[in-house]
């Protein structure tokens, strides 16, 4: 059973205020009001300098886990959101892939998630691992991107995106934050993403409640759990207004989501899950045996959910 042996975080050292960002995002006064007061966005993360192969790297270098272990670990993936995240030939991959002495180990990335695309890895890196038979194994899969483009740094009418980034160690087995179920699906007619047309990106807008929440029913039942019996949510931070919604649809209470980092760290592409799983278990939020459920929804669209037990 795929496990989580390790996640790191790394938070980048400025603060910067959405408002600051009002010019930069091209958005209007009322605009910048509903990113304000109705998704409830204060702030966004950046790191002014370092490269998306040094975000990578001190999240990595955050894993205490890995520390003498590195001859265990087969794979190095990166799940990231966008296709490409370096100019040719550069491969920040591999960069760190060599500066953690793991030359060893194959690399790859996943992107087709999109967003989703850091849980896509975990199942994958488990199923790998499953396959291979060696039970002391590991995988290490980096999140974080740089928001190095306009395109890369909002997502209109709905999120403001930062730089943190998070590692997480997967193994096979263990007693301690077990995948037991996940579940993902790509709605197709949308995949033109940033470049809907107005019609079709309001029925997107429609459509996505229904589909987040269909994602985290299935999760649940694959776990053989509800979402009653959860203890935690720990969501992808594009907005707070989107979970507000969803939870009153699925009679979810709101506190049962953890949302304390949307005002603060901005949409942290793939890492938003394992971000907001630092913050519950350095809080004492997650008890051994609880069952809690990550998510994420990538551009695409493709909206994913797994079912973990602490």
């Amino acid at each position: 059973m795929t496990a989580l042996r390790a996640v790191s975080a790394n938070l980048p050292s400025r603060s910067v205020p959405v408002a600051s960002l009002q010019k930069e995002l091209d958005l209007s006064d009322g605009q910048l009001r509903v990113m304000q007061r109705v998704f409830g966005l204060s702030e966004v993360l950046r790191e002014p300098t370092g490269t998306v192969a040094e975000l990578m790297l001190a999240t990595a270098r955050g894993l205490d886990a890995l520390r003498g272990r590195e001859h265990l670990v087969r794979y190095v993936v990166q799940a990231r959101t966008m296709p490409a995240v370096a100019p040719y030939p550069v491969n920040p991959l591999h960069e760190v892939r060599d500066a953690l002495g793991l030359g060893h180990a194959q690399v790859f990335s996943v992107f087709q998630h999109a967003c989703a695309s850091g849980l896509l890895a975990v199942d994958l890196c488990g199923k790998l691992l499953a396959a291979d038979g060696d039970p002391d194994a590991l995988a290490l899969v980096l999140t974080g991107e740089k928001t190095f483009t306009p395109a890369a740094r909002t997502v209109p009418g709905t999120a403001v995106n930062g730089e943190a980034s998070a590692a997480v160690l997967v193994g096979v087995g263990g007693e301690r934050d077990r995948v037991l179920g996940y579940a993902t699906r790509t709605h197709g007619r949308f995949n033109a993403a940033l470049s809907l047309t107005p019609e079709v990106a309001a029925q997107f807008q429609q459509a996505y409640p229904a589909a987040l929440a269909e994602v985290l029913l299935a999760a649940a039942g694959r776990a053989g759990t509800t979402l009653d019996e959860l203890a935690l949510i720990l969501p992808h931070n594009v907005n707070r207004v989107s979970w507000v919604r969803l939870c009153r649809d699925l009679g979810i209470p709101l506190e049962k989501v953890l949302l304390e980092n949307v005002p603060v760290t901005g949409h942290c592409f793939c890492a938003d899950p394992f971000l907001n799983y630092r913050t519950a278990a350095d809080r004492g939020l997650l008890r051994p045996g609880d069952r809690y459920l990550m998510a994420a929804v990538g551009l695409g669209a493709t909206f994913s959910a797994m079912v973990l037990q602490h």
